[in-house]
């Protein structure tokens, strides 16, 4: 899989340094991925889930989520937000047109 918007990630990342390994280990994860499905996905990520037309993973114990798009059959991930847990609880990242 190719995750496009690395860089936004990093960067919205940034301000958690608490979870920079997380991020870094989840890049190299998506990269040797070859996912057909939600359920491949939580072979690996078993608390991976799918909201709307994102698919949400938990980062550090639930702390933060990572919200992205996947496209199975092209092999991308696309990044669209790295929230904390009251952030996403918010729900406005739902007002996403993708969503």
């Amino acid at each position: 899989m190719h995750l496009f918007s690395i860089q936004n990630l990093r960067k919205d990342a940034a301000q958690y340094p608490d979870v920079k390994t997380e991020i870094d280990t989840l890049h190299k994860k998506f990269k040797n991925a070859k996912w057909q499905n939600l359920e491949e996905v939580r072979k690996e990520f078993r608390d991976a889930e799918a909201v709307g037309n994102f698919t949400v993973f938990n980062i550090k114990g639930n702390k933060y989520r990572l919200i992205v798009g996947i496209n199975y059959e092209q092999q991308t991930i696309f990044y669209k937000y790295f929230l904390t847990h009251a952030e996403y609880d918010k729900d406005t990242w739902k007002n996403d047109p993708y969503f």
